[in-house]
């Protein structure tokens, strides 16, 4: 039994615009109202640490990125808490649909005997936040390319 929150949006900008916002760390406070802040290498092994917005305060937590595929997407888990108790694994993806529009895919699963407990402390915050973050990417993504078109008519 798992926690799972997964949601796909279609996103009217380039794969390598969305790439742009969910890969550019530094710039997560200028769009991102959950995941206020994020610091990586992004490198596989390496920590990732988030300051989430679940309650008033937010808070730090340190996970470890799993995977890294340039303009495609990464993967994040928490370190596994003793005898099976709770493990996380969060991930974004890209798909290009066509030069213009990209699908992207955010999904985090939490499980483990003590997943029930935390889905009754966190589960709503849990998915009110990432539906903020995933409406974030879209809006940023969204606006970068819409600003750069714009910049590219003004230019031709």
């Amino acid at each position: 039994m798992a926690l799972l929150i997964d949601r796909k949006l279609e996103i009217a900008a380039p794969a390598s615009v969305v790439w742009e916002v969910i890969s550019d760390l530094p710039r997560y406070p200028e769009w991102n109202r959950f995941c206020i802040e994020a610091r990586s290498t992004l490198k596989p092994g390496d920590a990732i640490d988030l300051r989430v917005q679940l309650f008033a305060r937010p808070q730090w937590q340190r996970e470890f990125v799993t995977e890294f595929d340039s303009g495609r997407g990464f993967a994040y888990s928490m370190k596994p808490v003793p005898a099976g108790s709770l493990s996380s694994r969060r991930s974004h993806s890209i798909e290009a649909l066509d030069a213009e529009r990209c699908v992207y895919e955010s999904c985090f699963r939490l499980q483990g005997w003590l997943m029930p407990l935390v889905r009754s402390v966190l589960g709503r915050r849990l998915q009110a936040g990432f539906a903020v973050m995933n409406e974030g990417v879209r809006q940023r993504a969204e606006f970068l390319w819409n600003e750069r078109r714009k910049g590219l008519t003004a230019a031709g």
